[in-house]
């Protein structure tokens, strides 16, 4: 079937929220994917930040292929022990004690929510309900994290968002602690803003947080969906922080490609739900769950934390030698491990555009950000290439 042919198709049946590039892909692999014209290219967005084993890893989809030959799916009603597996694997890493399962980062982080508010009225009081979250965050499109992402355009047409939400600037925290009421329930942000242009706030900054939080009684949640899972060059990125939340939320890179969602709480926040105050029908199915193991074995089997620190830095150092060398056009090379972003002065889609004509996929937040996510399996021979016809796409560029 020719592309021609499949975008009529899909215009004709799906809901056209996504602004797709006009390729097919249909295979994956590694650090490489193809199109339906044979043409590949080496994939630096990583699913968005998922694909932290590259595409079709052969321990994920073992673990998948074994595991739908057992069971697919049971109601939650019941006991499976990839789950518990899972859940036990997730709280020695994190550091916290009770995991809830879900589909996706926004439902992860609507049960964040939920569980902030429910052990806040039971706990400390039912007048504390507001949440504190930062301009230019993104936490998800359900209405709860819609109203919590700190960005009017993601916002705009929705309204009446949810109320109780409160938007502080990022990395500012006097402008934090200015909003600090006796109705906050909670602070909810991302350590690593992902959406808002790959910007990472001090060491200090988040310290800070940890503290109000702890002298406020006040919840903190750390929206880890974007830089969790080894992306920062630590399994959690708040442990590059010498800081410790109340609830981490992940998705992503959990799952290996599949549909994985984590709430984690420490025991004192857990207590405020119980049984019947949240569920999925879907959440931590056996074959996700599976998934999920393999990915966190594969990661500490192979180091991959390691190369992603490694490889991160060397990533940074490369791009920072195109800020001096294209100073007008380039501003800032920054990130934090495989989390990356290259931040302009020009508008960054048309240089999307032309590196996946080259044949690399990256794409641009913020409108001048370009941003990287690359599995953490990259190589620094990967990274030579992509920086060199990147180099090559300033070069010709009229801007």
């Amino acid at each position: 079937m020719k592309n021609e042919q499949i975008m009529a198709e899909e215009k004709a049946c799906i809901f056209p929220t996504y602004s797709r590039f006009p390729f097919v892909i249909t295979k994956g692999k590694g650090m490489k994917v193809i199109d339906n014209n044979g043409k590949e290219y080496l994939d630096f967005l990583g699913g968005i930040a998922v694909d932290v084993l590259g595409h079709c890893h052969p321990k994920v989809t073992s673990a998948v292929r074994n595991q739908v030959n057992k069971l697919v799916h049971v109601s939650n009603l019941y006991y499976t022990i990839p789950q518990i597996k899972l859940a036990k694997l997730i709280c020695r890493l994190s550091g916290l004690n009770k995991c809830f399962f879900a589909n996706s980062g926004a439902e992860a982080n609507e049960a964040a929510i939920k569980l902030a508010r429910k052990y806040a009225k039971e706990k400390l009081g039912a007048g504390k309900y507001e949440i504190i979250t930062m301009k230019g965050s993104f936490h998800g499109r359900t209405m709860a994290t819609l109203s919590a992402t700190g960005q009017e355009k993601i916002q705009k047409g929705f309204e009446p968002l949810l109320e109780g939400f409160k938007y502080a600037e990022y990395g500012d925290f006097d402008s934090l602690k200015n909003l600090v009421s006796e109705q906050t329930c909670a602070v909810l942000l991302e350590p690593i803003q992902g959406e808002g242009g790959v910007k990472v706030p001090s060491v200090e900054y988040l310290k800070k947080v940890r503290e109000l939080c702890d002298e406020k009684n006040i919840v903190l949640i750390l929206d880890e969906i974007q830089s969790g899972i080894g992306r920062t060059g630590n399994f959690f990125a708040y442990e590059g922080f010498g800081i410790r939340p109340d609830i981490v939320t992940l998705a992503k890179g959990i799952g290996g490609g599949l549909p994985l969602g984590i709430m984690v709480a420490n025991d004192k926040v857990a207590s405020g739900f119980s049984a019947g105050s949240h569920g999925s029908t879907f959440g931590g199915g056996p074959v996700v769950c599976v998934a999920g193991l393999a990915v966190l074995e594969t990661i500490i089997k192979d180091k991959l934390i390691k190369n992603a620190s490694e490889t991160g830095a060397y990533f940074i150092e490369k791009l920072k030698e195109l800020v001096v060398k294209y100073s007008s056009i380039v501003k800032e090379a920054r990130g934090m491990g495989l989390m990356i972003g290259l931040e302009l002065t020009v508008q960054g889609k048309e240089l999307v555009v032309k590196m996946a004509e080259k044949g690399f996929l990256i794409n641009c937040t913020a409108e001048k950000v370009l941003r990287f996510l690359p599995p953490l399996i990259v190589t620094r021979r990967q990274i030579d290439r992509l920086v060199s016809a990147l180099d090559e796409v300033l070069s010709s560029t009229r801007f």
